[in-house]
Order: structure tokens, then sequence, then C-alpha cells
């Protein structure tokens, strides 16, 4: 399959996920599916291309922006770090899910966040945390599982 099949498909797969995160927020295998399935495709895909194209990898890229930048301008290495955005923001919204389950924080207030982790990753997550601090007026609850 070419990078732009892959990216199709991940892209379609991820979006079950988070359709899931969003509309089935009790369903009881959500979190066993969009972990044990849909984020290990994704570290199945992601390891298969990195084990396979390691040699083209220029190690030292990662050590600056220009070096990541001219890393980027490769399709593969795109579909990478799209792939790898896409399993972690994943991660994170289930967190978020979780978390707001353990805190009370209702299932509606929680759907903006989710959002904007699927769409901008970190800036749900900050949104997420603003509303739990005000629902539970405690920055540093008492874990973060």
């Amino acid at each position: 399959m070419t990078p732009d099949t892959i990216f199709s498909i991940c892209n379609v797969i991820a979006m079950v996920g988070w359709v899931i995160l969003i509309v089935l927020p009790m369903w009881q295998t959500s979190d066993k599916f969009i972990i044990g399935v849909i984020a290990a495709l994704f570290a199945i895909i992601y390891t298969y291309y990195i084990a396979t194209n390691i040699a083209a990898i220029d190690m030292k890229s990662f050590s600056s922006l220009k070096g990541v930048t001219a890393l980027f301008t490769n399709p593969l290495a795109v579909l990478l770090g799209w792939v790898h955005y896409l399993a972690f923001d994943l991660l994170v919204g289930t967190w978020i899910k979780n978390n707001s389950r353990k805190y009370g924080i209702p299932h509606w207030l929680i759907i903006p966040c989710l959002l904007l982790t699927f769409l901008f990753g970190p800036v749900g997550l900050l949104l997420y945390l603003l509303v739990r601090f005000i629902k539970t007026r405690n920055y540093f609850s008492a874990n973060y599982n």
C-alpha cells in the first residue's frame, strides 16, 4: 500500500475511535477497543515503517528544527508523524474521558475538550485541565489516573 492509502485508512480508523469517545462514552469495551485495537494498530503500522526504513532516517535530524523540517519533506516521514499524532491524541482523549468520569464531570462538558484534542492535541488537554480545575477546585488532583 502507498503512504497515501495508509494515511487515508488511518484517518478513517482514528475517526471511529473519536466517535466512540464522544458518542459512546459508557460503552464498556471502548477503552479496550481504542487502546487494544486502534492504538495498537497504529503502533504496528508505525513500527513496521520505522523498522523497514530505519537506514533512511538520519537520527541527527531530530536535534534541530531545520533537521525536522527537512525530514518532513519526505511523505513517509509525514505519514509516520501523522500516525504518531493519531495514536497519542486518541490515548489522551481516552484519558480525558476516564479521568472526567472519575471526578464526576458530565460528559457534555468534555465533548469540546475531546474535539479540540482531536483537532489540536494539547489545546484539548489544556481545556480539559481547566474544566477539571473549575469543577473540582483542585488543579493537582489526588492523582492523574
